[in-house]
C-alpha cells in the first residue's frame, strides 16, 4: 500500500507503507485540511510528529516547508518506513528519526513550532501527552491531536488553549495554542 504526498514540493509522490499493519494513517482528507489550516505556520518551522507511524504527516509538513521535522516512534518496522521514504525523497538531511515511546514526549529536547500528536485510539491518553508537549512548544506554537470523536478533551489544560477543532468521520482534530 502507499500513500500520496497531497501539496508541496513533492506533491503527487508515492510514500511507502507496510500492507496489513496497525497504523491509522491521517485520512487524505482530513491531511488536506490539516495543512489549509497549518499553511501560514509552517514555513521555516520545527515540526515534531508523535506516534509517527509510517511519516506521512511529517513528511507532508517538509514538503509543504517546514524547515526540520522530528519523528517519533517506537516501532522499528515503521521506522525503516520512515527512512526509506526520507532517502527516497532525499530529505534525510532535514529530518531526525528517534526511537521511543511517544508517550513519553517529556523525554525529548527542543522546542517546536507545531507538534502533531496521532496515538492509538485506544490508548485514551491524548490529553495527557498533550500537557507534558506543551514545555516543548515554542511560544505562538501549536499542539494538533488526533483523537476519536469520543474522546473529549478539555478546553484549557496546562498553559494551552483550545481554539479549534476539526471532524472527520469518527476521527476529531483538536487544535491548541500557548495561553
Amino acid at each position: 500500500m502507499s500513500l500520496k504526498i497531497i501539496a508541496g514540493k513533492f506533491r503527487g509522490r508515492n510514500l511507502e507503507t507496510l500492507p496489513g499493519f496497525q497504523t491509522r494513517p491521517l485520512l487524505s482528507r482530513a491531511k488536506k485540511s490539516l495543512f489549509d489550516i497549518l499553511t501560514p505556520k509552517l514555513g521555516g518551522s520545527v515540526f515534531l510528529d508523535l506516534f509517527a507511524g509510517f511519516g506521512t504527516v511529517g513528511i507532508e509538513a517538509l514538503s509543504r516547508g517546514a524547515k526540520k521535522v522530528i519523528f517519533v516512534e517506537s516501532d522499528g518496522n515503521c521506522i525503516k518506513v520512515i527512512e526509506d521514504n526520507l532517502i527516497k525523497l532525499g530529505i534525510e538531511d532535514y529530518a531526525e528519526i528517534v526511537q521511543q515511546d511517544a508517550s513519553r514526549p517529556d523525554l525529548l529536547e527542543g522546542k517546536f513550532d507545531i507538534i502533531f500528536i496521532g496515538p492509538p485510539y485506544q490508548m485514551k491518553m491524548l490529553a495527557e501527552i498533550i500537557k507534558k508537549s506543551e514545555k516543548l512548544l515554542k511560544d505562538h506554537g501549536l499542539i494538533i491531536g488526533q483523537h476519536h470523536k469520543k474522546e473529549i478533551l478539555a478546553e484549557k489544560t496546562v498553559g494551552l488553549s483550545l481554539y479549534r477543532q476539526e471532524k472527520y468521520g469518527d476521527m476529531r482534530l483538536s487544535f491548541y495554542k500557548k495561553l
